[in-house]
C-alpha cells in the first residue's frame, strides 16, 4: 500500500526530538520555534510549502525517546532533528536506517555516531574527536604525560574519552585513569570518585560530562580540597554551555570553579547571532532547521515525490521514506552560511570544524585565553585568522590562572603526600650491608640510601616517603621480585643497590645510573715470587732469541767497523773473538773498556746504546711486575674459559648474576652455587672446585667484588667485566621521579657530591682499583720493540754500506798505483788468479791497518820523502 503526496506539498513535516528542560534543550526549543517562523516567512524557500515541526520530549531517555520516535515517524515526517543526547541517538539512528529518514542532530557528539552503520545520522555542531584532539593539544603544550579523566558512562562519556585516549597516546601521553560515573550521578557518586582518585599520582583532571547547573563535581571537589595548587581542572565544552545558560543570579557559582581551563565551541566573529543567549546550540539548532529546510527545497525543486510505503501491518503506521536515499545525497552537499558560520558537511556526515576557544575562569570572570583549530594549532589569533600550517606556527595561549591563584604552569602530579607518603622498598641485605639494610633498631642506612638522600635535597619540592624493608634478614632477598614489587603496586619505587637489566626496564622505569657496575669474575690467586726461572719470565722466547741475535750482530758491525783504525779490535783471533763479545755484553751493565774511534762506529753505538735503554727499562718494569704481584692459580682464565668448563661456579643470593649465566650464556644451573656472605665466597674458593661446596670461580658485581677483596687478599679478578650496567632506583613506568631524580643524580654527580659519598663508605681502608687483574702480567712481546730493532738494523746496515764503499775506492786506488808502478811498496798479495783470488786479496786488504795503508800513499806520492 503506498501513500503518496503531490509533487510540492503544502505542508512537509519534520520532527524534533531532545530534552525540553536540559540546558540545551531550552536555547534549542527558542532557536527552532523561531527558525520555523523564518523558514515560512522567507518567499526565498519552499515556494509556498510550509515546515511543521513537530517536538517531543525525550527527558534524555532512551525509552521515552524510542517511543517519540515511532509516533513521530507515524506523521510522515522527512527528517528528525535531534536528539541532543548521544545515547538516544545511537537508538534513533539505528531506526532511521530503517526507515530511511535522516537524522540531523545539533547537539550528539559522540565520535562513534559516524561510522559507517549510521548512513542517515548527520551532524551540525563539532565531533568530539575533534574537541579531544583539540584536549590532547593542550595537555601536550603544557608536558602533562599523565591525566586522569571523569566521564559519565554512557555512549557520549565512554567514546568521547576513548577518543581523548588515541589522541593524547600519537603525544606520548596517558590517561593513568578512567574514572566513571553513573549516568544519573548524585554528591555521594561523584565523593567516592573523587576520593578513590586522591591517593593516585596525577593531578591533571578532565571532566568530559553532561551539563550541569549546579556544578555538583567543583562543588564536591571544593569540600575535598581539591581545587589547590598541586590540581589541573580541565573540562570538555559542557562546562562552557552550563555557563551560557547562567544568570546574574548564579554569579556566586564562578567562586567554586575559580582556576578551571575549559573548551568552547568556536564560533566565527563574522557569524551574525540571534537572540538566543550565549549558549551556542541555540544557533546550532536554528542552524539546523534551515538546513532541513534548504535540503526539502532542493529536494522538491528536482521534481522528486515525496512518499512514504508503509513498512507492514505488523509494524502499524509506521512507514519507510521512499526519498531518503536522494534526501541524504542533497543533503550532504548543503552548503550556506548559518549564524554559527558555514554549513556544510565532510566525509563523515559531521559539520566541517570551526575549531574551539580556550577559556579560563579568573577572579569570578570567564576569561578567553585562546583559540585551538587542526591547521593553527594553539594560538591567541581566531583560526580563520590564521591561514598558516600549524607547523610553521609558534604555539601560545594567554596568562592562565590555575587552581590556587598561580599562574605558573602546576607540575600536574603529586606521587606522595604527608597522608600518604610515597612507599619506598628497600633489600633488607644480610651480607655487603655497606650498600643497604635495615639495621636491629630498624635505621635504614647504606651507600645507596645516602645517594637517594642526596638527590631528595635536589628536587625542586617536598617529597614525603616512608622506606618499607623488602626481605627477611636473614638472606638477600631476590631483586626481581623486588621490582615485581613496584610493578604490582605494592612499592611506589625501589632504593637499593638495583642492577639495570634488560627484563627489569620492561616493568618499571629506571633512573639515571648512580654507580657503574659489571659482572667480573673471582678466582684463587697464589705467589709466583719464588720461582727459580722468573728473571726470564719478562721476555717472551721470541724476544729473547731476537736480542740474543742483535747483541752478536753489533759485536760483528762494531768490529768490522773498528777492526781498521781501533787496536783493541786486534790482535790474535782469539783475543779478538774474546774482545767482540766481550764489548755487546759488556753495554748492558758498565762502560766498555774499548773505545769506538771510527765515525761509523760511533753512530751505530748511540743507536745501539738508545735500543738497549729502552730494553733494560721495560725488562725493569716488567720483572718488578712480576716479583710483586700476586698471580691466578684458577684455571678460570676469563668468560671463556669459565663457560667451556664443567667446573661449579658461584653467585651471590638474589642477585641477576645466575639468570644471565644460565639464560645468556647457557651455563648448566647444576653448576651454578648459590652463595650468601662473603665468608661462605672465601669458604668455597678455599675448598676449590673439586671438594664438596667449592667452586672454581665466583661471578658476581664489580662493587660487591671490590668491597670482598679489600679483605681477602689471596683472591683477585681475572679478566675485565663482561657486562655493562648500572645501578639505578626503580619506579613504575612512566613516572615522573624516574626524570626527576635522575636530574638530581647528574647534579650529584657533576659536584662530586656521588664520589664523596663513595669514599665514605668504601675507602676507609684503602680504595679497592675497579681494574680487572690477568692472570699473569703480560710478557714483553717483540710486537712491541720491532720498529726499535729495525731503526738499529738500518743504522747499520748504512754503517756497513759506507765502511764498503770507503775501502773499496781504497783498494781500487791501491791497485791502480801498483799497477802504474810495480816497484811501488804493497803488501803480500796471493797468487791465485780469478774471483778467488780477488777476493782474498781485498779481504786482506781490509784486514790492514788503515794507518798503514795512508802510509804507503803517502810514500808512493811522495817518494823523496823515504
Amino acid at each position: 500500500m503506498f501513500v503518496t503526496s503531490s509533487k510540492r506539498p503544502d505542508v512537509v513535516h519534520v520532527g524534533a526530538l531532545f530534552s525540553f528542560h536540559s540546558v540545551i534543550g531550552k536555547a534549542a526549543k527558542i532557536a527552532m520555534e523561531e527558525a520555523v517562523i523564518d523558514v515560512n516567512n522567507d518567499f526565498k524557500i519552499l515556494n509556498g510549502t510550509k515546515m511543521k515541526l513537530f517536538m517531543d520530549d525525550t527527558n534524555c531517555s532512551v525509552f521515552k525517546g524510542s517511543i517519540g520516535a515511532f509516533q513521530m515517524l507515524e506523521n510522515d515526517v522527512v527528517a528528525i532533528i535531534g536528539p541532543q543526547s548521544s545515547t538516544v541517538a545511537h537508538m534513533i539512528s539505528q531506526l532511521a536506517n530503517g526507515v530511511q529518514v535522516p537524522v540531523i542532530s545539533y547537539a550528539a557528539t559522540d565520535p562513534t555516531l559516524s561510522s559507517l552503520q549510521f548512513p542517515y545520522f548527520f551532524r551540525t555542531t563539532q565531533s568530539d574527536s575533534y574537541q579531544m584532539a583539540a584536549m590532547a593539544n593542550l595537555i601536550d603544550f603544557y608536558g602533562w604525560k599523565e591525566v586522569i579523566a571523569i566521564y559519565t558512562d554512557d555512549e557520549y562519556g565512554r567514546n568521547g574519552v576513548f577518543s581523548l585516549d588515541d589522541e593524547v597516546e600519537k603525544r606520548e601521553s596517558k590517561i593513568s585513569y578512567k574514572l566513571a560515573l553513573p549516568t544519573n550521578y548524585n554528591l555521594n557518586d561523584l565523593t567516592d570518585v573523587l576520593n578513590n582518585s586522591i591517593p593516585y599520582g596525577p593531578r591533571v583532571y578532565i571532566v568530559h560530562i553532561n551539563p550541569d547547573p549546579d556544578l555538583k563535581i567543583f562543588e564536591v571537589a571544593n569540600k575535598l580540597n581539591m581545587m589547590t595548587s598541586d590540581y589541573v581542572w580541565l573540562t570538555t565544552d559542557w562546562l562552557c554551555t552550563t555557563l551560557a545558560s547562567f544568570t546574574a543570579q548564579n554569579q556566586p557559582s564562578y567562586k567554586i570553579i575559580e582556576g578551571v581551563v575549559g573548551l568552547c565551541q568556536h564560533t566565527p566573529k563574522a557569524s551574525q547571532m540571534k537572540n538566543f543567549g550565549p549558549n551556542v546550540y541555540g544557533s546550532y539548532a536554528y542552524d539546523t532547521v534551515w538546513t532541513v529546510a534548504r535540503t526539502i527545497d532542493n529536494f522538491l525543486n528536482q521534481e522528486k515525490n515525496m512518499t512514504f510505503s508503509l513498512v507492514g501491518s505488523q509494524f502499524g503506521k509506521l512507514k519507510i521514506f521512499d526519498g531518503g536515499k536522494d534526501f541524504i545525497k542533497i543533503l550532504s552537499g548543503t552548503h550556506f552560511n548559518g549564524l554559527t558560520g558555514p554549513i556544510h558537511f565532510d566525509v563523515d556526515r559531521n559539520l566541517v570544524p570551526r575549531g574551539y576557544t580556550v577559556f579560563n575562569m579568573a577572579k569570578l570572570v570567564v576569561q578567553n585565553v585562546g583559540y585551538w583549530s587542526n591547521h593553527s594549532g594553539l594560538s591567541i589569533d581566531p583560526p580563520e585568522s590564521l591561514k598558516v600550517d600549524k607547523r610553521y606556527l609558534d604555539e601560545k595561549l594567554g596568562v592562565i590562572t590555575w587552581p590556587g591563584g598561580k599562574t605558573d604552569r602546576p607540575r600536574g602530579w603529586v606521587i606522595g603526600d604527608r597522608e600518604r607518603p610515597l612507599r619506598i622498598g628497600i633489600p633488607k641485605r644480610a651480607s655487603f650491608v655497606e650498600f643497604v639494610t635495615e639495621l636491629s633498631n630498624h635505621t635504614i642506612q647504606g651507600y645507596c640510601i645516602d645517594v637517594f638522600m642526596e638527590a631528595l635535597k635536589l628536587v625542586p619540592y617536598e617529597l614525603p616517603y616512608r622506606f618499607m624493608p623488602f626481605g627477611d634478614g636473614l638472606s638477600n632477598p631476590s631483586y626481581d621480585d623486588l621490582v615485581r614489587s613496584v610493578t604490582d603496586d605494592v612499592f611506589d619505587g625501589a632504593v637499593g643497590d638495583i642492577a639495570i637489566v634488560t627484563n627489569r626496564t620492561k616493568i618499571v622505569d629506571y633512573t639515571q645510573p648512580y654507580a657503574t657496575t659489571g659482572l667480573v669474575i673471582v678466582v684463587p690467586i697464589n705467589d709466583s715470587k719464588a720461582s727459580a726461572w722468573v728473571f726470564l719470565r719478562p721476555f717472551t722466547t721470541e724476544m729473547w732469541c731476537v736480542t740474543a741475535v742483535a747483541f752478536i750482530l753489533i759485536a760483528f758491525v762494531i768490529w768490522l767497523l773498528e777492526h781498521r783504525v781501533n787496536d783493541d779490535f786486534r790482535g790474535p783471533l782469539k783475543r779478538q773473538l774474546t774482545t767482540i763479545f766481550l764489548f755487546s755484553f759488556s753495554t748492558l751493565f758498565k762502560r766498555n773498556q774499548e773505545d769506538t774511534i771510527s765515525p761509523l762506529g760511533r753512530m751505530v753505538m748511540v743507536v745501539w746504546l738508545f735500543l738497549l735503554m729502552v730494553i733494560t727499562s721495560s725488562y725493569t718494569a716488567s720483572l718488578t711486575s712480576i716479583l710483586t704481584v700476586e698471580q691466578l692459580s684458577s684455571p678460570i682464565t676469563g668468560i671463556d674459559s669459565l663457560v667451556a668448563s664443567h667446573l661449579p661456579v658461584g653467585y651471590q643470593v638474589g642477585s641477576f648474576a645466575s639468570t644471565y649465566l644460565a639464560e645468556s650464556l647457557f651455563v648448566a644451573r647444576s653448576r651454578l652455587i648459590p652463595l650468601g656472605s662473603p665468608d661462605e665466597y672465601e669458604k668455597a674458593l678455599r675448598l676449590g672446585p673439586h671438594h664438596k661446596g667449592g667452586v672454581a670461580a665466583i661471578v658476581d658485581e664489580l662493587p660487591y667484588v671490590e668491597l670482598f677483596l679489600l679483605d681477602h687478599a689471596d683472591f683477585g679478578i681475572v679478566g675485565q667485566p663482561f657486562t655493562r650496567s648500572g645501578w639505578g632506583f626503580a619506579f613504575k613506568r612512566d613516572s615522573p621521579l624516574a626524570t626527576t631524580l635522575s636530574v638530581a643524580i647528574l647534579q650529584l654527580s657533576e659536584n662530586g657530591k656521588l664520589q664523596e659519598i663513595h669514599d665514605k663508605w668504601f675507602c676507609k681502608k684503602g680504595c679497592s682499583s675497579a681494574e680487572g687483574r690477568d692472570a699473569e702480567p703480560n710478557q714483553l712481546q717483540m710486537s712491541s720493540f720491532w720498529g726499535l730493532y729495525i731503526i738499529c738494523g738500518v743504522f747499520s746496515l748504512i754503517a756497513l754500506a759506507l765502511f764498503l764503499l770507503q775501502t773499496i775506492r781504497q783498494y781500487i786506488y791501491y791497485k791502480h798505483k801498483q799497477m802504474q808502478d810495480p816497484s811501488s811498496p804493497s803488501f803480500p798479495t796471493s797468487s791465485s788468479r780469478g774471483c778467488y783470488g780477488v777476493l782474498f786479496n781485498f779481504f786482506d786488504f781490509i784486514d790492514k791497518k788503515e794507518e798503514a795503508i795512508k802510509n804507503m800513499f803517502k810514500k808512493d806520492d811522495h817518494p823523496e820523502a823515504s
